[in-house]
């Protein structure tokens, strides 16, 4: 198209308008779901949004913070907290516009509830199993941990130690 031209080659300047110009194009294509949300939404659809979710943002900027540490997490580890944090009543109370606070948060309630660790810990191990398709290694109250289990309580919670430690630090 040239500089003059305001439409594409072969219509008629004279008496063409948009809608017809429209119509004309959409005769041409094949009509499918896709075609039919971009119709209802219009040209501003996604104006000015990011066709991700916050939520999904936000999931992805714990997932890379975590990524980012010096400490070896494990995939498991990775997506249990993150998952939980992403679920947690404090961020979706506050919304998705802060998840690292939201990180450290979920990660100083763990550190605070016995409990809330060794059911963390017990989701981290289902994860794995999941992960690698082998039984997981839960503990057993009483009884020492498994020397085959990559995630007992004692190494969690050093783990959620350090991060909280970097969370901390980069607050300051």
């Amino acid at each position: 198209m040239s500089k003059e031209q305001t439409h594409p080659p072969g219509c008629n300047d004279a008496g063409v308008n948009d809608a017809d110009l429209q119509r004309e194009i959409r005769s041409r294509r094949k009509f499918n779901i896709a075609e039919a949300i971009g119709r209802m939404g219009g040209a501003d659809l996604l104006k000015g949004a990011s066709p991700v979710t916050r939520k999904r943002q936000a999931d992805f900027e714990i997932a890379q913070y975590l990524e980012s540490q010096p400490i070896v997490l494990g995939d498991a580890f990775a997506i249990v907290l993150t998952r939980q944090v992403i679920e947690s009543a404090f961020i979706l109370e506050c919304g998705y516009e802060q998840p690292i606070v939201a990180l450290k948060f979920k990660i100083d309630q763990l550190l605070r509830t016995e409990g809330s660790l060794k059911e963390f810990v017990r989701e981290i191990d289902a994860e794995w199993g999941r992960i690698n398709q082998e039984r997981p290694h839960f503990e057993r109250p009483g009884k020492p941990p498994s020397p085959a289990d990559p995630y007992t309580i004692e190494s969690v919670r050093t783990t959620l130690s350090q991060i909280a430690d970097d969370l901390t630090a980069g607050d300051s």
